[in-house]
């Protein structure tokens, strides 16, 4: 594997607000992440490389029950809050469960962002910004 969890929570603390993502999208990629995948639940994050090594960073705080039905309106509007530097992160993890929002995956390959519900069904896709 070419890339640590160290290097990657070093470019993920000069993220400030939804307006830093693409540079640390770019940050990550360029240490040899091909795709990431984040659970809402506890936060872990495991991040993969084109061979499908992967590092995840366990558990980041205590466990937040998903919504069992998807509110995507709802959803759709507190992510573009959050994507405008409205809310943190913890916030926006918050709004993810009580939407009914499990987790996402980011593919630096389609360059897309796909959010997914309990039952692992895709219910948003939006294209991963360059520069906002």
């Amino acid at each position: 594997m070419k890339f640590t969890i160290d290097e990657i929570k070093s470019e993920h603390q000069k993220v400030k607000s939804g307006a830093d993502f693409p540079n640390y999208i770019q940050a990550i990629k360029n240490l040899g992440v091909s795709h990431y995948t984040t659970l809402v639940t506890d936060g872990n994050t495991k991040y993969f490389d084109d061979e499908n090594n992967f590092a995840e960073t366990g558990k980041k705080y205590d466990v937040l029950e998903i919504a069992g039905n998807a509110d995507l309106e709802n959803f759709k509007t507190r992510l573009k809050l959050h994507q405008k530097g409205g809310t943190d992160y913890p916030t926006f993890c918050k709004d993810c469960a009580e939407n009914g929002v499990k987790g996402w995956k980011m593919d630096f390959n389609k360059m897309t962002c796909t959010y997914f519900d309990k039952n692992q069904n895709d219910i948003l896709e939006e294209i991963i910004p360059s520069q906002l």
